[in-house]
């Protein structure tokens, strides 16, 4: 079996979210069993340092023609091949700009798309792993043309759904016979995503529990019905991380590397981490947030409670990118208080450091479809304040004795959300529970592996 992996991003390449962290860890497992490469986008802000250039593609949408270059890289294994096309190419940025989504991301990605199917083609591939709407339209290519290549489709967040006007049918080259309300058709503009669930062979999801979530009004994003009708070839599998990326006896990002058996290095982590911030003391609790400053991730609901939260004896510390205006109020706020500091912006170095040196993670999730923080949190002996929602749900456990345990509160307000808090104060001065429980999370298998074979076992039921 030869399957051919796409995504919009992959770690370190190119990143805005867990996505690309999925991309570069799940082939990597898959590796260990089945013969898989992968596909992404060559950006423009991305180095070809290291790159090496192996064929050039002609593509056709709607009687342009466009040159394809593709290049490639071996990593752990896995084969990796940038697609350096016209449009898609030429940003800076993966998505969009100062200015929002870039008008032409229908084309852009359009362009990516028939890439993976003329490449798959060449390679021989018999299925393609498509993820997210950046990759939807494969799927419908790929069936439009009758060819002989299976697909399985990942929903990694429904609320991103690539959703454009009418005319976009025209640009990327669709037959108007398919703007139907069971197929792309969305309140009369065009939905990518669609395409993906419509014409795959299979679906899934990043948790059991999201699969099903999506299937209700509250967390359909307008799309329960469609989805209900493609129930049966729907599926979820809960993501893992990368064990050899996220290790805190081998991460060279940390001052001080530590296991399960010298949390004391942990602690010494976090003097240093509070010696570089304008927080003060490293006795305090230390709260950690890491995150997108967005609706999704409930930071309306810090803000919320952020007063209340931060009357308490404890430190806390934010890295998010965002919104403008959530951002500058945050750094406002970070002024205000002398036991909160907000980094505007994303630094990978800096969120390894915040893993390792915290007591608690903060996830207060509106909705997660899998998460990654509370996996990775936990790996580095940081114990997860989550909402129970979505993959959350599946992944972290107050009150039984399983891998995975933190604190959990189950409705979305500020009541239930600084109750958690306080529940975290009070685990805090229990050192010796508070250990074990870190020690207990830090032997967990967060790995690929387990759903590796899940995906591998979607893979041949749809070939039969």
């Amino acid at each position: 079996m030869k399957i051919l992996f796409a995504s919009s991003e992959v770690f370190p390449h190119a990143k805005s979210g867990g996505l690309a962290d999925v991309a570069s860890a799940l082939p990597h497992a898959i590796k260990e069993f089945e013969d898989i490469s992968r596909v992404m986008p060559l950006y423009g802000f991305m180095s070809k340092k290291g790159l090496k250039k192996v064929k050039n593609l002609e593509i056709k949408i709607s009687h342009i023609k466009y040159d394809v270059v593709v290049y490639t890289k071996l990593q752990k294994k896995v084969l990796t091949y940038f697609i350096e096309a016209p449009l898609l190419s030429s940003t800076q940025n993966m998505y969009a700009d100062e200015k929002g989504d870039y008008a032409n991301n229908d084309l852009r990605f359009s362009i990516f798309c028939n890439a993976i199917v003329v490449l798959s083609l060449e390679l021989g591939v018999d299925i393609i792993h498509l993820n997210d709407w950046h990759t939807a339209l494969t799927a419908l290519y790929i069936k439009d043309a009758k060819l002989d290549i299976k697909t399985v489709f990942t929903i990694h967040n429904l609320a991103y759904q690539g959703i454009f006007d009418f005319e976009s049918l025209q640009r990327v080259g669709i037959d108007s016979k398919y703007f139907s309300m069971d197929k792309l058709e969305f309140y009369g503009r065009v939905n990518f995503l669609k395409a993906g669930v419509f014409y795959s062979d299979a679906v899934t999801t990043v948790s059991s529990n999201y699969a099903k979530e999506i299937l209700t009004k509250e967390f359909g994003c307008g799309l329960d019905g469609f989805l209900k009708v493609h129930k049966a070839k729907l599926s979820g599998i809960l993501n893992g991380i990368d064990t050899d990326i996220f290790n805190p006896k081998t991460d060279k990002t940390l001052v001080y590397r530590f296991d399960k058996n010298s949390l004391k290095d942990k602690y010494k982590n976090k003097v240093e981490f509070i010696k570089q911030s304008t927080l003060k003391d490293p006795r305090k609790p230390l709260f950690v947030m890491i995150t997108r400053l967005v609706e999704q991730k409930g930071i309306d609901l810090v803000l919320s409670s952020l007063k209340k939260l931060l009357q308490n004896k404890l430190n806390f510390f934010m890295l998010g990118e965002g919104g403008e205006n959530i951002s500058i109020h945050l750094e406002k706020l970070s002024k205000k208080y002398d036991n909160f500091e907000f980094f505007n912006g994303y630094n990978e170095s800096l969120s390894h450091m915040a893993y390792a040196s915290a007591d608690f993670l903060l996830m207060p999730s509106r909705f997660e479809p899998c998460g990654l923080n509370q996996l990775i949190a936990m790996r580095y002996g940081t114990i997860p304040v989550v909402h129970s929602v979505g993959g959350l749900k599946e992944s972290v456990f107050e009150d039984i004795l399983a891998c995975g345990i933190g604190i959990v509160f189950e409705k979305f307000t500020q009541k239930e959300f600084l109750s958690a808090i306080d529940r975290a104060l009070k685990l805090k001065k229990d050192t010796k529970k508070l250990d074990e429980i870190k020690q207990l999370n830090m032997e967990c298998d967060f790995s690929f592996e387990k759903s590796a074979l899940k995906y591998i076992e979607i893979y041949y039921k749809i070939l039969k």
